[in-house]
């Protein structure tokens, strides 16, 4: 049985194709339909094209490891918006299950099982402000709040700003990332911030 063998991937959070093939020895293709197999079958969960998760890794993964999942599904991507701040514990809102990221290829929203990843393409010139933190890219805390201004100023996003500890933003950083914004965006950020 070949299942058997794949537990030998346990140990990566998410594994290719490519992997499975050099484990068991089997060309690409045929590793490829034996994943599509296992998936169907609900051994496997497919994150995406060529990636997997065994399905009981899947039913344990952390917090931490499905926002480094969220940023494998879509590349360039860094984990923003409410996310963020609930990360950064500066919203009484706790997102679970729910993932939200910034893009720089496409709007795109991903449900595996029962999580949703949801991504929200921005222009490269407001792709900037975010680190590398425990192996996942994130915004800063401001930038975070700023690119959910932004959204909400296209009327694409819907923010509670009674539930965001604004007071734990640094207002000089929120005015140096609003520059580069639209007016609109500034309008919203001196409104709820007096920035």
């Amino acid at each position: 049985m070949v299942y058997p063998d794949l537990q030998k991937l346990r140990e990566k959070l998410y594994f290719s194709v490519e992997d499975v093939s050099e484990l068991l020895g089997i060309k690409i293709e045929s590793a490829r339909v034996l994943c599509s197999r296992y998936s169907r079958i609900g051994m496997l969960v497919r994150l995406k094209n060529n990636f997997y998760v065994l399905e009981e890794k899947w039913k344990n993964l952390s917090a931490d490891e499905l926002l480094k999942i969220s940023n494998v599904l879509q590349v360039p991507s860094y984990v923003s918006f409410m996310t963020a701040l609930s990360f950064y514990g500066l919203t009484t809102q706790v997102q679970r299950k729910f993932f939200e990221s910034v893009s720089l290829k496409r709007t795109i929203r991903y449900e595996i099982r029962d999580s949703i990843f949801k991504y929200f393409k921005l222009k490269k010139d407001y792709y900037f402000d975010y680190v590398k933190r425990d192996n996942v890219f994130i915004a800063t805390p401001e930038k975070a709040f700023v690119d959910s201004a932004y959204l909400l100023s296209l009327k694409k996003y819907s923010l509670d700003v009674a539930s965001i500890d604004i007071g734990k933003l640094n207002k000089q950083v929120l005015r140096r990332i609003a520059e580069s914004f639209p007016v609109k965006t500034r309008k919203i950020l001196k409104n709820i911030c007096r920035i």
